[in-house]
């Protein structure tokens, strides 16, 4: 079948679907995946097919909105601004969706543009599902990842899931009418769209492992959670050799990399990790990431894109800005963590690793200190228990194969099947 695969925003929004995307392909599907043009080399090298939308969001994020996010004092004021930011550019990014889904027989959609890709699929007759990287759904277990609180109660967490769905619908609304308009839909709201859905038990796939974040109990039939889609790497791929000649100079260094996040002042941020790392008597692999992290000396190398599939299991720990996808390489390596989690559902993350006993703890970045760093790296790097967690955890999830499930949806939906019902319960549980 052809299949759309449609996602928005940062490099750990569109990895994981290169991975995806190759299992599918593998299946027999012709499978394009729809994104940013900045991740085109990206996703062809999965010997995936690749269709360009605009926005650059390394460009958005450099812009003078973009800097006002470091402003925001919590990640729920962060998100407010990162909507007002976005909105703007919905429209232009709704038609190169409906453009990019002409002659697809499938849309798979990342929870960044769910409600346009409904709108599309209802409007060419074909049908769709989710493929989301991170829980949207209400539940009572725990509020919203994106705004990176824990738990406030199961009312609580519930009401401020639905809150923050209304505020996502707010910012599709006018391109949702457009395209309903242009695609002759009578008219509907996000809000009244998402509802149907949901009683419908539209089938949404969540990319991450029941092992890290088990289903919760209470969410309705139709959202599961199938393992991770982990980013494709060629056969045979080999760091580079200057890697490859800093690792084995001496002991196990510790990755530090904030991926697509960025800080307000770099050059002080690199300053206090390799204050840390000296410190706690480490040598340090620097990635430099959108936030534009240095190093120098010869305990220290600074890197640019290498794939962490190969670059983390042999590392001493990780410190990461705890995004999802970042969050999941960790772990599949086996390493202890030290999350230094910046904005949106990073917090989330970065909680989760500390519960299952990965991380010792988790530094925020606004509280980020060389001391406090240095000693939660002393921590990881020491005491068994951290690694012993983490070699666990990453023996079950090498044992999953989060594309299974993923495909099976995808011969149901293209056969004309329903999806089955899920347990409304918790089937697996974290470790």
């Amino acid at each position: 079948m052809r299949v759309a695969i449609m996602t928005a925003g940062s490099r750990g929004d569109v990895a994981p679907y290169t991975g995806l995307g190759h299992g599918l392909t593998r299946a027999g599907h012709e499978v394009t995946v729809v994104t940013h043009d900045r991740f085109g080399p990206m996703v062809r090298a999965a010997g995936v097919a690749f269709h360009a939308v605009p926005v650059d969001p390394r460009a958005e994020l450099a812009s003078q909105a973009g800097r006002r996010l470091h402003r925001a004092r919590n990640s729920a004021g962060k998100l407010a601004r990162l909507l007002a930011m976005v909105r703007p550019l919905v429209g232009e990014l709704a038609q190169a969706l409906l453009t990019a889904a002409e002659g697809s027989e499938l849309l798979l959609l990342n929870g960044a543009v769910a409600p346009l890709g409904q709108v599309i699929a209802e409007g060419l007759g074909v049908p769709s599902a989710g493929v989301y990287l991170q829980p949207l759904a209400p539940t009572r277990q725990f509020a919203p990842p994106v705004i990176g609180a824990g738990s406030w109660g199961g009312p609580a967490n519930r009401f401020a899931a639905v809150a923050v769905n209304a505020g996502l619908d707010l910012v599709f609304a006018g391109a949702c009418r457009t395209l309903r308009a242009q695609l002759g839909l009578p008219h509907r709201r996000p809000r009244t769209q998402r509802s149907r859905l949901d009683r419908a038990d539209w089938p949404v796939l969540h990319g991450f492992s029941p092992h890290v974040l088990p289903r919760p109990a209470d969410w309705r039939p139709g959202l599961e959670v199938t393992g991770y889609w982990w980013p494709h790497e060629a056969p045979g791929a080999q760091l580079p050799g200057a890697v490859r000649e800093f690792l084995d100079a001496g002991p196990a260094p510790v990755f530090v990399g904030l991926g697509s996040a960025t800080v307000p002042d770099p050059e002080a941020l690199s300053a206090t990790v390799v204050r840390a790392l000296r410190s706690a008597g480490l040598r340090g692999v620097i990635q430099r990431g959108w936030s534009g992290l240095d190093a120098d000396g010869d305990d220290m190398l600074v890197i640019d894109d290498v794939p962490h599939g190969l670059l983390f299991p042999r590392m001493a720990a990780v410190v990461h800005h705890a995004g999802a996808g970042t969050t999941a390489a960790g772990l599949r390596a086996g390493v202890p963590a030290v999350p230094v989690p910046v904005q949106f559902d990073a917090a989330f993350w970065a909680r989760r690793l500390t519960t299952l006993g990965v991380a010792p703890r988790a530094i925020p970045l606004r509280t980020l200190t060389a001391d406090a760093l240095a000693t939660a790296l002393r921590q990881a790097t020491t005491e068994p228990r951290h690694s012993r967690q983490a070699r666990a955890l990453a023996d079950l999830l090498r044992a999953e194969d989060g594309v299974q499930p993923v495909r099976r949806t995808v011969e149901r939906l293209t056969s004309g099947e329903s999806p089955p019902r899920l347990p409304r319960g918790g089937e697996r549980h974290a470790p």
